[in-house]
C-alpha cells in the first residue's frame, strides 16, 4: 500500500525543542509559566498588538470561557453558524442555553448576514432576544465580519468570534479574531500551527482577558490556601504546550504561504475543470487556505464528491466531506434554524482535500492523479 497521505498534518519548525528544552532544563512543565507568557505576547503582536490573550487548552475552552464572559446562561439563545465543526455549537449546549443556527451566504460559505439579522428579528418578536451571536471563519476563509458586525451593534448583541480555522487569515489587514468582543483561536494537531492541544482567546479588553485567566484556573481567589468564590475551570495552557506553539509562532507566516501555494497548485491543474468549483476571496478578503475545498457538480463532473472521497482513500489519501451542519445533527434536532439550502448544498457535494503545509510534489501528484482518472470519467 501507499504511504499515506493525511489531509492536514502537524509541520514543526525546528524551534520547537529549544523552547520545550527550556522548559524541562528549567523545571518549567506544570501549567504556566515563561513560554505561557512568551506564547501570549507572540500571538498579540501578530493579531496587531492591540488584544490581549489568555493561552488556553483548547479552542472548545475558549469558546465555553467566551460564552460565560458573555453571560450567556440557562435559558438563554444564542445564534451560531450552522456550517461549522460541533465544537461551535457544543458550548452553547455546556450552559444550558440554546442554540439558535442561521445558514451561510455563497461568497465565503460563512453566516450568512441576511439571514442573521432575520433570525434576530424573528427571536425578538418571540420575545427572545440572542444573547451572542457566534460567526466562524470556515477553512480560513473569512466571514462577512463587516455586515455581521454592523448588525450585532444595531441590535447591541455582542459577537463571539470562532477564529479556530482563520489564524493568519483577514479583511484589509484586519486580523480575523480580533472582530468581535471575543475572539478565539485553535492549535489543535490538524491547525495551521499546533501546539499538540490547545487554544487562545482574544480580546481588546484586558480585564475581560484577566477574568478569563481566572476562570481558566479553577477561579482560585487571591488567598494563601484554596478558596473559591466562582465555579473554575481547568482550562489553561501548559508551558510544555505553549514551548511548541512559541516555535510555531516563528513559521506561521511561511505556513499559511505553504497553505496558499497549495491551494494555487489545485486551482491551477483544476479550475474550470468540468463540474468542479472552488470558493475564492472576496475583494480585500486573505484566506489562510487552512484546507483546500472544492465542490462536486455531480450533474456536470458525472461522478459526486463521495465518489472521488472514496476513490482517494483507495489510494490511502485522507480527503473529507466539508462539515455537516449543525441543524442536521440529531444532538441539536429541533433547535431553531433560519435558513436557505446552502449549507445542504455544500455538505452534499463539498470536499476537503489534502492540504498540509509538508505535502510534497510526489504527494500532490498522487492526489492530482486520482483526480485526473474521475475527470476522465
Amino acid at each position: 500500500m501507499n504511504p499515506k497521505i493525511w489531509l492536514s498534518s502537524p509541520h514543526m519548525g525546528g524551534r520547537e525543542e529549544v523552547f520545550v528544552k527550556e522548559a524541562f532544563d528549567t523545571n518549567w512543565v506544570a501549567p504556566l509559566g515563561p513560554n505561557v507568557n512568551g506564547f501570549e505576547q507572540d500571538l498579540s503582536k501578530y493579531m496587531g498588538g492591540v488584544s490581549h490573550v489568555a493561552a488556553l487548552s483548547s479552542g472548545t475552552a475558549g469558546l465555553h470561557l467566551g460564552l460565560i464572559l458573555l453571560d450567556v446562561k440557562a435559558g438563554d439563545e444564542v445564534i451560531c453558524q450552522s456550517m461549522t465543526f460541533s465544537a461551535s455549537a457544543n458550548p452553547i449546549a455546556y450552559q444550558g442555553a440554546t442554540p439558535v443556527f442561521v445558514d451561510s451566504e455563497t461568497d465565503t460559505w460563512n453566516m450568512s448576514p441576511e439571514l442573521l439579522e432575520q433570525a434576530i428579528k424573528d427571536r425578538i418578536a418571540k420575545g427572545k432576544k440572542p444573547k451572542a451571536i457566534i460567526p466562524v471563519h470556515l477553512y480560513g476563509m473569512p466571514a462577512k465580519m463587516h455586515e455581521i458586525m454592523e448588525i450585532a451593534a444595531r441590535y447591541e448583541i455582542p459577537v463571539l468570534e470562532d477564529a479556530a480555522e482563520g489564524l493568519g487569515s483577514h479583511i484589509n489587514g484586519k486580523q480575523c479574531g480580533t472582530y468581535g468582543k471575543i475572539g478565539v483561536l485553535s492549535f489543535n494537531g490538524n491547525k495551521i500551527i499546533t501546539t499538540s492541544g490547545g487554544g487562545a482567546l482574544v480580546a481588546d479588553d484586558a480585564a475581560l482577558v484577566e477574568q478569563a485567566r481566572f476562570l481558566s484556573t479553577q477561579a482560585r481567589d487571591a488567598a494563601p490556601h484554596y478558596q473559591h468564590s466562582k465555579i473554575g475551570y481547568n482550562y489553561r495552557m501548559s508551558n510544555i504546550c505553549a514551548g511548541i506553539g512559541r516555535g510555531q509562532m516563528e513559521v506561521l507566516d511561511l505556513r499559511i504561504s505553504q497553505r496558499r501555494a497549495v491551494y494555487d497548485k489545485y486551482v491551477q491543474r483544476y479550475n474550470g475543470a468540468k463540474g468542479i468549483t472552488f470558493v475564492a476571496e472576496p475583494q480585500g478578503y486573505f484566506s489562510n487556505r487552512w484546507l483546500t475545498t472544492i465542490l462536486i457538480h455531480p450533474k456536470q463532473a458525472g461522478y459526486t464528491r463521495e465518489d472521488l472521497r472514496l476513490a482517494l482513500d483507495k489510494d490511502n489519501i485522507e480527503s473529507r466531506p466539508l462539515w455537516k451542519p449543525m441543524h442536521m445533527q440529531p444532538v441539536f434536532a429541533g433547535t431553531p434554524f433560519y435558513g436557505n439550502g446552502v449549507s445542504e448544498m455544500l455538505f452534499e457535494n463539498g470536499l476537503c482535500l489534502p492540504s498540509g503545509s509538508n505535502l510534497t510534489d510526489a504527494d500532490l501528484d498522487r492526489v492530482f492523479a486520482i483526480m485526473d482518472t474521475m475527470l476522465k470519467k
